[in-house]
């Protein structure tokens, strides 16, 4: 698979409703054949909450009660001392994802029925992790003068990790890093220092060191994509059900992302049960290539851009349920294998 010209083949964004790993495994296993990737189940425990489940290791973090903050009347210098030290010799392997966090990915990597072409795992986003996850006295923590620091560095080493894990079932990967916070970027919410557009783009590249595979960024609101694209991101990922527009009134920063390789991920399977009732995978072709229509206004031929398009849930899966889950993957790679065959 040369760079990324992925040809319109389906994979997910991470989480599902199911609280059984295996059961998650098996379903993204059949349909997922290309790009399988390991499923986030936030239903089966606290721990895999997209903000909990990278925070082991983070000095200070308490997990208790269905809530996680960063206790800072601790002493935090010797975690912090071990946690800059990992990161300054790339030393991933002191910063797992241990197996109470994520069950799914545990699951996945033992799974016996997968020979992809890439595989996929995910990230939160310095932004989204460290405005959500707080201080003792709910304060956001990158706003803490020291551990603030330490947010991107601690996601660096997690997606490292977890990059080395997803090697052991194929040598392409491809890493999310995601930021649902962007969709609040320039409101008074995410004031202060990370209102810079090249602050959130240099804590994003942070983490994205820590990948060598392929880096792909979701955010599944609207934004100001001109900030994400300053990224070293690959793969941009974008819910083109609800936003199809959004990303298309940034026409030269687009155009200069694909003419360097860049790849777009379509989020175009809905994810709420009445529209994923409601549509068919004739329905959302119409939406998909009306959505493309614009980016080829550009210079851009049709071809090359499905050329260089995933295929995605407009976001987690969670709120279908294990059924309507089903129904969602099923649009997808029928409507990827449509796609396919008209345009590939």
């Amino acid at each position: 698979m040369s760079n990324t010209e992925f040809n319109c083949l389906p994979t997910i964004i991470g989480s599902m409703p199911h609280t059984d790993p295996a059961k998650a495994c098996a379903l993204i296993a059949r349909y997922l054949k290309d790009i399988p990737a390991w499923p986030q189940l936030p239903r089966r425990s606290f721990l895999e909450n997209m903000y909990v489940q990278y925070s082991e290791g983070f000095p200070g973090a308490v997990v208790a009660n269905d809530r996680i903050y960063i206790d800072t009347a601790k002493d935090f210098t010797k975690p912090l001392e071990e946690l800059y030290q990992a990161y300054l010799e790339n030393d991933a392997v002191k910063f797992p994802v241990s197996r109470d966090y994520a069950a799914g990915l545990y699951a996945f990597l033992e799974h016996p029925n997968l020979s992809p072409r890439a595989v996929k795992g995910h990230v939160t986003g310095p932004l989204s992790w460290g405005l959500t996850v707080t201080d003792e006295n709910k304060r956001a923590i990158l706003y803490h003068e020291v551990l603030g620091d330490a947010v991107p560095k601690l996601l660096k080493l997690k997606a490292a990790w977890q990059e080395k894990e997803l090697k052991k079932i194929s040598k392409n990967t491809i890493i999310f890093v995601d930021e649902p916070y962007m969709a609040s970027y320039g409101s008074s919410v995410a004031a202060g220092p990370f209102s810079s557009p090249e602050k959130v783009a240099e804590m994003i590249d942070e983490v994205f060191d820590g990948i060598s595979g392929l880096k792909g960024l979701h955010c599944c609101g609207n934004t100001d994509w001109s900030v994400l694209l300053k990224t070293k991101l690959d793969i941009l990922n974008f819910d083109t059900y609800n936003y199809a527009e959004s990303v298309s009134l940034y026409p030269d920063e687009i155009k200069k992302f694909l003419a360097r390789g860049g790849c777009i991920a379509w989020g175009i399977v809905p994810n709420n049960t009445e529209s994923v009732t409601r549509e068919t995978v004739a329905s959302l072709k119409d939406r998909l290539e009306e959505a493309m229509v614009p980016f080829t206004r550009n210079g851009v031929r049709f071809k090359d851009l499905a050329a260089h398009s995933l295929l995605t849930p407009s976001c987690t899966l969670m709120p279908l349920g294990e059924e309507g889950a089903e129904k969602a993957l099923e649009l997808l790679t029928g409507l990827s294998a449509e796609m396919r065959k008209k345009y590939l």
